[in-house]
């Protein structure tokens, strides 16, 4: 099966098999194909509620080279899921008409509880032993952040999706370069309403374990591990505590995007956006009461592609 997760930010495809049938009811699916590329597509929707020419067809190209990718592994069955960006765009019929034109389906755009249904599915299989549950799961995007509680066999207790992520939240208040003190108190301030609007739907502060899904996550993890290179392998799974993405935190907001693209494990699309993201993964941790976080490479892109077995 194929999965494509189009995003505010960037857009990813996932071709896999299901495992063997010996290989047990945690066993991850089979990998043939993982892609990323940043697209940005949310660009400038906060403000103008509209997707811009521009950013549709960066996201018309890729999705051309991954129906391309599709079609090299035969794929029988393809899903594409758009999200925060495409439920926000007063132009979303020049979105799915693009898709429909390019990848031969049309896009689902799912509502946020079903996308933070599909992040459960995709992060909590196979986790540690060490992970305990109940999970709090936390889906870092572009342009929304989901929160999902549930258990280790996959049921979903609460969901909730809320209008705070890295691109959202850089074009809402992260105006400097670096920002300003004042800017971040701004955006900390934001994002501190909305994670508490979202643990009053959600029972975070009682799960065990938090999940910390996408980019903004994986890349703060990555920092921390002092990893010389971007290593999903290392990544995946990798516990870090909340001292440890506070000074993170603190370190990205205080760097120049320049300064930050340097950094060795940093994706040249995530530069501008990375000190948002590692924001709101702190604030959630304050909020929720987390001592740590786990990490995950698995994600929506992997609930997409399970929802399809």
């Amino acid at each position: 099966m194929a999965a494509i997760d189009c995003g505010t930010n960037s857009i990813r495809l996932l071709v896999a098999d299901l495992p063997g049938p010996d290989a047990g009811p945690q066993a991850p699916l089979v990998d043939l194909c993982r892609r990323m590329e940043i697209v940005r597509l949310g660009q400038g929707v906060d403000r103008t509620g509209r997707l811009a020419p521009e950013a549709i067809e960066r996201t018309r190209v890729a999705l051309a080279d991954y129906a391309a990718e599709i079609e090299k592994f035969g794929a029988e069955r393809v899903r594409m899921v758009a999200t925060s960006a495409t439920r926000d765009a007063a132009n979303a019929a020049d979105f799915r008409t693009m898709v429909e034109q390019t990848l031969g389906v049309a896009p689902e755009v799912v509502t946020g509880d079903e996308e933070a249904r599909l992040s459960f599915t995709g992060a909590v299989r196979g986790l540690p032993a060490d992970a305990q549950p109940p999970y709090l799961v936390v889906d870092i995007g572009g342009g929304s952040t989901e929160f999902v509680v549930g258990t280790r066999d996959g049921r979903v207790q609460a969901a909730v999706s809320v209008d705070i992520g890295c691109v959202r939240m850089t074009e809402r208040h992260l105006h400097g370069d670096p920002p300003s003190r004042n800017e971040i108190t701004a955006a900390q301030a934001d994002i501190a309403v909305a994670v508490d609007r979202a643990l009053t739907v959600v029972p975070g502060r009682e799960a065990a374990t938090l999940v910390g899904l996408a980019g903004s996550v994986t890349t703060v993890v990555a920092i921390a591990q002092g990893l010389g290179e971007y290593d999903p392998e290392r990544i995946h799974h990798a516990r870090v505590s909340y001292d440890q993405v506070a000074e993170v935190t603190a370190d990205l907001l205080a760097k120049s995007a320049a300064q930050r693209l340097a950094i060795p494990v940093m994706h040249p699309g995530r530069a501008d956006v990375i000190g948002a993201g590692a924001l709101v993964l702190r604030v959630i941790m304050e909020r929720a009461g987390m001592p740590s976080v786990v990490a995950s490479e698995h994600d929506i892109l992997d609930g997409i592609a399970w929802s399809l077995a």
